[in-house]
C-alpha cells in the first residue's frame, strides 16, 4: 500500500468570524481577516515555522503545552535521522547519539525540558563516569546532549536560557576527574601485521598493505573504485567518493606510489564503477581454493554448490565496510595467534593459554604506523599533508615522536 502523502494544512475561512484559520498540530490558529495580504503573510510565516520545527508547533507564549525531554528527544531524533546521512545511509553519528541520550532518557525523560538544569546534566555525567566510560567518551556524550537542547532552543521547544545555562558545564579535564583515561592509539608492530597474512583473504591483505603504504582511513580504502583513480601520471591520485571531512568542504586526495600501484593493479576491473575489494570476490576465491584442495572424488560426496544454504542469514556484499574489514582483521589475529601457539608447542616451548602471542589490533593503527614513519623521515608538515589533516596538532595525534632522533641530536649538542 503506498505511503500516504503528508499535506500542508490549508488556508481556510472561519465563517462565524470571517477570519482566516489554519490548523497546525491539532490547534486552530486565527490569522486575521480572510483574503487580506496580512492574513496570507501570517499563514506563510506559521507554515514555515511549523515545517522548520519538524511539523510541530514551536513553544511560545500562546502555547501552554511545555514539552517534556522525551518529546523534545523524539522530535530531534526525526531531524537527526535525516541530517546525519551520507549517500542515503545513516552515519555513525546516529549510533553515538543513541548511546549519548540513553542516560538522559532514563533519568529525566518525563521532566519538562524547561526545567532541565546544569545540575541535572552533571548528574547524567556522573552516571556515565560511574559506568566506567573513558573521559573523552563522557565529554562527547555530554556535548551531544547540549546539542540536543541547542536544537530544541532553535526550534522553539526549549527556552533559550536553558541551553545557555547548559553551556556553562565544562568538559572533564585530564587528571581532575575520576573518569578513566583512554589508552592512546599506538602504531602496531610490523611483525604482528605480517603474522595475519596467511589468515585473511587476498582482498583484506591488499587493503592492509595499502593502509601501511598510504595512510588511508579504513573507510577510504574499502570504497576504492577504478573511476576514483587518476592513473595518468607516475603517481596515481585517488579521490574517494566520500570521506570523513567532506561536510567541511575539504578535498581528500591520496597519492599512490609505485609500491601501492603494484598492489592495486591485480584488482582493477573492466567495470570502473565496481569496488576493487569485494567480499563476493573473496568468497568465490575461498570456495575455489577449497575445491582445489578437495580429496574426495567428484563421484562421491557433495558436488560444488550443492550444499549451500538457499537463504543464508548473511551473504557477502559488494564491498567491505569499516566494520567488516575490522572484523576480518580480528579473525586473522585470532587464527595467527592460534597458529603461533601451535608452532611453539611443537617446538617444545611452553605457552600460556591466557596470554596471546599475536595480540589483536585494528586497522586504524595502520594509519598511525604511516604517520609515525613519515614524521620521522620527512617531518610533521609532510605527515599532515599526506594524512589529509588541516592542522598540525591533529597530525601529531597520528604520529609518534621519534625519541631516538632526539637522543641522537642531544648526544651531539647536549
Amino acid at each position: 500500500m503506498p505511503k500516504r502523502k503528508q499535506r500542508i494544512p490549508t488556508y481556510r475561512l472561519h465563517k462565524p468570524s470571517g477570519q482566516a484559520i489554519v490548523t497546525l498540530s491539532g490547534r486552530d490558529i486565527y490569522l486575521g481577516r480572510h483574503g487580506t495580504k496580512i492574513s496570507l503573510a501570517e499563514y506563510d510565516r506559521r507554515i514555515a515555522e511549523w515545517l522548520a520545527g519538524g511539523r510541530r508547533m514551536p513553544t511560545d507564549s500562546n502555547n501552554c503545552d511545555d514539552p517534556t525531554i522525551i518529546e523534545v528527544l523524539a522530535a530531534y531524533w526525526k531531524h537527526a535521522k535525516v541530517y546525519y546521512q551520507r549517500d542515503g545511509k545513516p552515519t555513525s553519528e546516529i549510533t553515538y547519539l543513541r548511546e549519548s541520550v540513553r542516560v538522559l532518557k532514563r533519568l529525566y525523560g518525563s521532566t519538562l525540558a524547561k526545567d532541565f538544569t546544569p545540575t541535572a546534566l552533571m548528574a547524567c555525567r556522573t552516571v556515565m563516569v560511574n559506568a566506567g566510560l573513558a573521559r573523552s567518551s563522557v565529554n562527547g556524550r555530554v556535548h551531544r546532549i547540549k546539542r540536543l537542547f541547542k536544537w530544541g532552543a532553535s526550534n522553539g521547544m526549549v527556552p533559550a536560557e536553558v541551553y545557555h545555562a547548559l553551556t556553562t558545564v565544562e568538559g572533564l579535564r585530564r587528571g581532575r576527574t575520576k573518569a578513566r583515561e583512554p589508552e592512546p592509539v599506538k602504531p602496531v608492530p610490523n611483525e604482528y601485521v605480517d603474522a595475519i597474512r596467511l589468515h585473511v583473504s587476498r582482498q583484506v591483505w591488499a587493503m592492509v598493505e595499502l593502509q601501511r603504504l598510504t595512510g588511508m582511513r579504513s573507510g577510504e580504502v574499502t570504497i576504492m573504485r577504478g573511476c576514483d583513480l587518476d592513473t595518468s601520471g607516475p603517481i596515481w591520485l585517488y579521490r574517494p567518493e566520500s570521506h570523513k571531512t567532506e561536510h567541511h568542504g575539504h578535498e581528500r586526495v591520496v597519492e599512490i606510489g609505485p609500491k601501492a600501484q603494484k598492489i592495486i593493479r591485480p584488482f582493477l576491473k573492466p567495470d570502473v564503477e565496481a569496488f576493487l575489494f569485494s567480499p563476493i570476490d573473496a568468497e568465490a576465491e575461498r570456495r575455489a581454493n577449497n575445491h582445489r584442495k578437495r580429496r574426495t572424488p567428484m563421484s562421491c560426496g557433495n558436488r560444488p554448490g550443492s550444499n549451500c544454504k538457499r537463504r543464508p542469514k548473511r551473504e557477502p556484499q559488494e564491498r567491505y565496510t569499516s566494520d567488516s574489514y575490522r572484523r576480518a582483521i580480528t579473525r586473522g589475529c585470532d587464527l595467527a595467534d592460534k597458529a603461533a601457539k601451535k608452532a611453539a608447542n611443537e617446538s617444545g616451548q611452553a605457552t600460556d593459554s591466557e596470554k596471546r602471542i599475536i595480540p589483536q589490533w585494528h586497522p586504524h593503527q595502520l594509519r598511525h604506523n604511516f604517520g609515525t614513519r613519515v614524521r620521522r623521515e620527512y617531518g610533521i608538515e609532510t605527515a599532515r599533508i599526506l594524512l589529509g589533516h588541516h592542522s598540525v596538532p591533529m597530525a601529531e595525534l597520528y604520529s609518534e615522536v621519534d625519541r631516538g632522533r632526539a637522543r641522537e641530536i642531544m648526544s651531539k649538542i647536549g
